[in-house]
């Protein structure tokens, strides 16, 4: 309840500035004119909206894929982390603004930059949660598994990673309202359909604009839970460790 009620809340006092100020419809809408917009327009937004979700959700997983990857190979190999972690901080730091007219360049107006936008978001917090859990094993449990004579992989896959998920987690869940927002960096640059393209092209018709953010928005906290949830299951000692 506390969600939906945190949820209400907030509506309200949209509403609410929006009446006492006395705003223009062109300018913000109210909750009622959103709604209308969703119930006449739901067959368009709910097309648009399948697209960007399956754009953030392969973008996603490439992100997921990519991070894991390449977070257990610097957290194996000081040597490598020293080399290239530098450079891959130097292309984070660039914003991702920046990459979109290139990608429409090399790639076109489809989905292969939109779901490239979602990996360049989503796979360095990911990357950076790997190596800081992969590398914080506790030295007394290393040393444990070496006194049962583990070889270097059971080390990584028995006592690493399992004490290396919940800080995983942590990534993953910063990683996922980002790749909402990759998704919809792409189709506001340029696309042929999304929620990004629905607001590029709503233009003074602000209410169908507010009716894809909040679908933008129940697809961000969505996933988000979705992600909660899986962690609550795969990692139920993880909570009852911690205060």
């Amino acid at each position: 309840m506390l969600p939906a009620l945190g949820a209400i809340a907030l509506v309200a006092a949209w509403w609410a500035a929006v009446v006492v100020l006395d705003i223009e419809s062109y300018l913000a809408p109210t909750p009622p004119q959103v709604l209308a917009a969703l119930g006449n327009m739901t067959g368009y937004l709910a097309s648009n909206a399948t697209t960007t979700l399956l754009e953030v959700v392969q973008g996603y997983l490439l992100a997921v894929g990519l991070g894991l990857a390449v977070g257990a190979l610097l957290a194996t190999s000081g040597t490598l982390e020293r080399a290239f972690m530098p450079s891959i901080v130097a292309v984070n730091a660039v914003p991702k603004l920046a990459f979109a007219p290139l990608l429409l360049v090399w790639m076109g107006f489809g989905q292969g930059p939109k779901i490239v936008m979602v990996v360049l978001l989503c796979t360095f917090p990911i990357l950076l949660a790997s190596v800081a859990g992969l590398t914080r094993t506790p030295a007394e449990m290393i040393e444990f598994a070496r006194s049962l004579s583990a070889s270097r992989w059971q080390i990584i896959t028995r006592f690493r990673l399992p004490s290396a998920l919940p800080q995983i987690f942590v990534g993953l869940k910063t990683a996922m309202p980002l790749a909402v927002i990759g998704a919809l960096v792409g189709e506001l640059s340029g696309a042929t359909a999304g929620l990004g393209f629905v607001i590029a092209n709503a233009g003074a018709d602000t209410a169908t604009a507010f009716a894809a953010i909040t679908l933008l928005a129940v697809i961000s906290v969505g996933l988000f839970y979705l992600l909660v949830l899986a962690e609550r299951l795969l990692l139920p000692w993880a909570r009852a460790i911690t205060d």
